[in-house]
């Protein structure tokens, strides 16, 4: 059992209503989840590399409180860049007020924008495609067929990227998922920055599209990792915002059951989304956890949790009281 330190401490005392309450049950929720052995999968929608969630998600990796992720694209290449080009990031606090003008000088410098914080294409995106384009060739060069974060586990483990670390490499929660091997799905990889310039190495006819693996592969590799980690009781799903880090993995437990006939492969033992995606019209990200009922995801007696908030904030907030900080 983790012991209680000021963060959770203060979290118990104040958060007792509406979202805040929220938060604490789902970190007790979460909490009693892997205590008791079951494992949890963690999905990151958005930009959360870029807000820096490493910082505490890297410990959750170390500490053996994820056994999974499931990432965007942008989450897999975003924690390197700020890994090697932090000092080059710029914040822009006042980013609600740019003009249409301004928005294009920060394109002319070479600042591609998320909210307040703009990523140096020179820096960041151009540091890692100077190494990456190698370690591609030299896969096809030796037949070898590979997952995209297995690429980028392979260069952060060559050492290659060591020259140019901004940051404490603790606080990189792909470094820390690189060093457990730690299993990951990247579904859509391919609209990524990364993803983008592997596609115009292959137009230019200088790489083969079958040297990266892609979605299908991910989605049975999912299945198969399920099926040997489930157990009796399922896997626990933490997701944080929305989008196709969520929606893609979610799916192996209806697929397994429904198109594969596995009357015995558990649902979901635990939910939790972050979200400030209010329910709408066919909004997936919005849809409340009951919902995933009648696609066979949850079962009535799932606990199940939703905190309609800010993830940069709610989920450093909950990892922390998962640590017992």
């Amino acid at each position: 059992m983790t012991s209680k330190g000021p963060i959770s401490q203060f979290i118990e005392h104040q958060y007792r209503h509406f979202n805040a309450a929220a938060l604490v049950d789902a970190a007790k929720g979460y909490k009693a989840h892997v205590e008791s052995g079951k494992k949890m999968m963690i999905t990151l929608a958005g930009a959360m590399s870029t807000a820096e969630l490493g910082i505490s998600l890297a410990e959750m990796i170390r500490e053996d409180k994820v056994q999974i992720i499931s990432c965007t694209g942008a989450n897999l290449e975003e924690d390197i860049m700020n890994l090697v080009a932090h000092s080059h990031y710029k914040r822009i606090p006042e980013y609600r007020d740019l003009t249409p003008e301004q928005e294009l000088e920060l394109l002319e410098a070479g600042l591609n924008r998320v909210t307040d914080t703009c990523i140096p294409e020179e820096e960041a995106f151009r540091r890692l495609e100077a190494h990456l384009i190698e370690i591609w060739r030299d896969a096809e060069a030796k037949g070898e067929c590979l997952l995209p974060h297995e690429f980028m586990y392979r260069l952060l483990l060559s050492g290659v990227l060591e020259q140019y670390y901004e940051i404490d490499p603790k606080d990189s929660w792909l470094l820390a998922a690189a060093e457990r091997n730690l299993p990951m799905v990247v579904p859509g990889w391919e609209d990524s920055t990364m993803g983008n310039i592997f596609a115009s190495y292959c137009l230019k006819g200088e790489l083969q599209p079958t040297t990266m693996k892609s979605g299908i592969e991910y989605m049975t590799y999912l299945a198969n990792w399920y099926i040997k980690n489930a157990g009796d009781d399922g896997v626990g799903f933490f997701q944080i915002g929305g989008g196709i880090a969520g929606d893609f993995p979610i799916c192996v437990v209806p697929m397994l059951a429904q198109d594969m006939e596995m009357d015995s492969i558990p649902v979901w033992s635990y939910f939790c989304q972050i979200s400030d995606s209010t329910t709408s019209y066919g909004s997936y990200s919005g849809a409340v956890p009951n919902e995933k009922i009648t696609w066979g995801k949850l079962l009535p007696s799932s606990p199940r949790y939703i905190v309609e908030s800010d993830a940069t904030i709610v989920a450093p907030l909950i990892f922390a009281y998962i640590l017992g900080k």
